[in-house]
């Protein structure tokens, strides 16, 4: 009878447990041996980080985060993008420091620093994360040259580290519920260059008329605008624009608030 009891309580727990990871997309998530990227990177190389929002898991390509490090992925043009669930910065970081560290010291010595560069960018709970991982590298003196946020939120995300060279905050403000950071700061202007907090409009043509066709319900209760600007190609045309512009070391123009951004007609 314990037997029996016993395999009961095993089947009810391993259940239990199974039903938990589908929810959260994954027990642990992305682990380093899932990365493509080689480490380390050829010098002269552009490491690109993208934090997918919610639960999403890194390699769902459903979600526009990693829809857009696909197209953004270019080891020709020495563009290496990964994608990571929000809650797992601690493998994005070890993923930075190895593929920056050509010497394998365990360390990113500055010579390495000056021929490689960083850009971070995410979505939603992944935009509050882009801020949270500049924060955690700024210790380890590893430079971010570019931060975009998409439709942040979260705690913490509206002060960008002193060690990011250019930041961008892309936000809606239409939603009852979610709404995007705004405006995000600099901890040191002298150091980080704002390229803009850039407002998107959903009550109104082109943002409103964005499908959410096979949006489920639950993704939709008091987040239409959130979703809206998740599928907006006009932000995610942005997004590639500037993060391929700082890979190539381009000086980015800052957007003004009031100005369209680029791509929407």
């Amino acid at each position: 009878m314990n037997s029996c009891l016993s395999q009961t309580e095993l089947m009810i727990r391993f259940s239990t447990t199974s039903f938990i990871c589908l929810l959260t997309a994954g027990c642990s998530g992305i682990e380093m041996r899932d990365l493509v990227t080689p480490r380390p990177v050829p010098a002269q190389s552009c490491v690109v980080v993208g934090f997918l929002g919610g639960r999403g898991r890194w390699d769902d390509e459903t979600r526009e985060v990693r829809r857009a490090a696909l197209r953004l992925r270019s080891p020709e043009r020495s563009i290496h993008v990964e994608t990571f669930e929000n809650r797992r910065r601690d493998v994005a970081e070890r993923f930075v420091i190895e593929a920056l560290d050509r010497d394998g010291s365990g360390e990113v010595e500055p010579n390495e620093l000056r021929s490689s560069r960083l850009v971070v960018y995410g979505l939603s709970f992944g935009g509050a994360a882009v801020v949270k991982f500049a924060r955690q590298l700024e210790p380890r003196g590893i430079p971010v040259a570019l931060t975009v946020q998409i439709d942040s939120v979260g705690r913490g995300d509206g002060r960008i580290p002193s060690n990011v060279e250019q930041a961008l905050n892309l936000y809606q403000d239409n939603g009852w519920l979610i709404r995007g950071e705004h405006p995000v700061r600099a901890d040191a202007p002298e150091r980080t260059r704002l390229l803009g907090n850039v407002r998107f409009d959903y009550n109104q043509p082109p943002g409103s008329e964005i499908s959410l066709e096979g949006v489920p319900w639950w993704a939709l209760v008091f987040r239409v605008a959130h979703a809206r600007m998740t599928r907006d190609p006009a932000v995610w045309s942005l997004v590639e624009q500037t993060v391929r512009g700082a890979c190539a070391g381009e000086e980015l123009s800052p957007f003004e608030v009031s100005q369209p951004p680029q791509g929407r007609d």
